[in-house]
């Protein structure tokens, strides 16, 4: 189930999928296979009984549609993170993506990985007067942690007010390293199930009975490492988080600036360089936004053109992407309850997180300390959760609502209309050829009319980021099923 495209699978050959077709019991269940579900899966393959699961292409979900950026420079988050909760939180925090770094690079090197895995300079910028200050006290933050961040112009077109440089920071192709660990698990004697999405959780007992579309998997231990766990009476994610898009255009250029950078804050501008066989490209995201707000699409892609300086000719691929973002600005890494765990919401820095999630909950599934869990454990509370949580709640239900009134929006093509048939919502977009497309507009999670996108042409969920193919096929979560008609 390949519908998805970016620079990362555009630049890496498709392999083919092997579904779960028979019935199976393991000790450890991961559902996801992304850069959580695979790196945890790598640090458990000598588990004697362990399986993964997703419900696309492994690599296909949020990881994806990444800048795929490895660094510690991170906007704001340490000053976000101190005045949200503590100091000593934001010290940890950075401790731990120094470490997730170090991982990540010791797995390269052990396994003779060749993923594109380079060190590359870091920038955050300020790119209004306003954020200079904040930014000041995050340099500040930085270098009492003897941190070598230093001032420098940022060599891009961009305005900015002042700009940082840490030069120990890296980028690589996120996909070539998971097909990497994808033979490695193999060779381990992992099976790893694709296209195999979990429908339905059942609890007996002391084992967790989880349904496929065509099989069963029994499982002692569960590893939700996907990117919204459909976990409703243990973990509901709705009331912990909200959801960041971003919009993402690549373009090919001359010059190789060999760097990466971003805002202090939003609204985010950011960029890399990619090279692939003589040719270079550059990665400009922008616009990032809560999906509860703000949902021309269009309107977002013709943004981030004008921000950098994009023309047309050069561009080869657009796509938006999807975080999870919390209210203390930190993971939600460990056990939610009895024999099931999590690994969300990255608040956009995924790379890192991904990375310290698989050795995380590997070592909780193997017993063994690790000194980042209660930093990360999903259950804390804290006075950002509860003050945040009516922003949630409003968030959710304006999502909901606006979506039912989506027939009106002014901005959507006069291709698209709606209808209803039997007192269900019909969408219809015709395509450039006159084909008429129908789907059911309306998400099978939790009930939210659908948003069409015109620019990625796709079905999308403003309250929870499900995604839809024209044609009705479910290609993210945290929904399960298709919105195909009949």
């Amino acid at each position: 189930m390949v519908n998805n495209m970016s620079i990362w699978n555009k630049t890496v050959k498709t392999r083919k999928a092997v579904e779960l077709k028979e019935d199976i019991t393991v000790d450890v269940l991961i559902v996801g296979a992304g850069i959580t579900g695979l790196t945890t899966a790598y640090y458990l393959k000598d588990h004697p009984s362990i399986a993964v699961v997703d419900a696309s292409n492994f690599g296909y979900g949020v990881t994806l549609n990444t800048t795929a950026k490895v660094t510690y420079f991170q906007q704001r988050i340490y000053t976000q993170i101190e005045n949200a909760l503590n100091k000593e939180s934001a010290q940890m925090y950075l401790k731990s993506q120094k470490e997730a770094i170090s991982y990540l690079k010791e797995i390269i090197k052990c396994e003779n990985i060749i993923c594109d895995f380079k060190k590359t300079p870091s920038f955050v910028f300020a790119n209004t007067e306003k954020e200079i200050e904040p930014l000041n006290r995050e340099i500040s933050f930085l270098k009492e942690q003897g941190v070598d961040v230093v001032p420098k112009k940022l060599p891009e077109k961009i305005t900015t007010y002042n700009s940082y440089c840490i030069e120990d920071t890296y980028t690589f192709h996120p996909l070539k390293y998971l097909s990497a660990l994808y033979d490695i698990l193999k060779s381990s004697k992992v099976p790893i199930y694709e296209n195999s999405p979990i429908i339905e959780i059942k609890q007996q007992d002391d084992y967790y009975n989880c349904y496929s579309k065509n099989a069963k998997i029994k499982a002692k231990r569960v590893i939700f490492a996907c990117h919204y766990p459909p976990l409703f009476s243990s973990f509901f994610l709705p009331v912990h988080s909200w959801i960041e898009k971003s919009y993402i255009i690549v373009s090919e250029v001359e010059k190789d600036g060999g760097y990466s950078c971003i805002s202090s804050s939003n609204p985010t501008y950011s960029t890399r360089f990619y090279e692939d066989k003589g040719k270079i490209y550059q990665i400009c995201l922008a616009e990032s936004h809560n999906i509860a707000f703000n949902q021309n699409d269009e309107r977002h892609f013709q943004r981030v053109k004008d921000i950098f300086g994009l023309e047309e000719k050069n561009i080869i691929e657009k796509y938006s992407n999807i975080d999870i973002m919390t209210p203390d600005h930190l993971p939600y890494i460990g056990k939610v309850k009895h024999n099931m765990y999590i690994g969300v919401g990255y608040n956009t820095w995924g790379m890192t997180n991904g990375v310290l999630a698989g050795k995380i909950l590997s070592d909780l599934i193997k017993y063994q300390e690790n000194e980042f869990k209660n930093l990360l454990d999903p259950r804390r509370r804290n006075s950002s959760f509860y003050l945040k949580m009516p922003y949630y709640l409003f968030g959710q239900t304006k999502s909901f609502l606006g979506a039912k009134l989506a027939k009106k929006k002014i901005w959507y093509p006069q291709t698209l209309t709606f209808d209803r048939e039997d007192g269900t919502s019909l969408g219809i977009y015709i395509d450039e050829q006159g084909q008429k497309h129908i789907v059911y507009n309306k998400c099978p999670h939790l009930g939210c009319s659908l948003i069409f996108n015109k620019e990625e042409k796709t079905w999308d969920c403003p309250c929870h980021s499900s995604r839809f193919t024209i044609d009705g096929e479910c290609i993210k979560g945290p929904s399960v099923r298709d919105i195909k008609y009949k």
